[in-house]
């Protein structure tokens, strides 16, 4: 009994340090702004926020997104010169930008 019960720890443990070593595939999908949820794309703030990087590259400012994650105020910054571009303009907004909603200094 206790042979059997030896043979098949044994046996057991590699397979579970096998499943243990799997890498998790659960990497989140963005496709211009949007995440992939239950097979439906929906727009979120992570992926918003990849686009806005995506974008502030392509346009010449030097940023990651990292930098965009964990600093609102890199965010605004960089809405400030991007927020005419038609593909982050929800973002902007959502951060804040424009700071300003008509009307004048009274």
């Amino acid at each position: 009994m206790a042979l059997t019960r030896a043979i098949l720890i044994a046996a057991g443990l590699p397979l579970l340090a096998v499943g243990a070593a799997a890498p998790a595939a659960a990497a989140i999908k963005c496709n211009d702004g949007n995440q992939l949820i239950q097979g439906n794309w929906m727009a979120t703030p992570y992926c918003q926020d990849k686009l806005l990087a995506e974008v502030a590259n392509a346009r010449g400012f030097k940023t990651t997104f990292a930098a965009i994650r964990n600093n609102p105020n890199h965010k605004k910054e960089l809405c400030r010169f991007l927020y005419t571009d038609i593909r982050v303009q929800m973002t902007c907004l959502d951060a804040g930008v424009p700071e300003y909603f008509g009307g004048g200094a009274r």
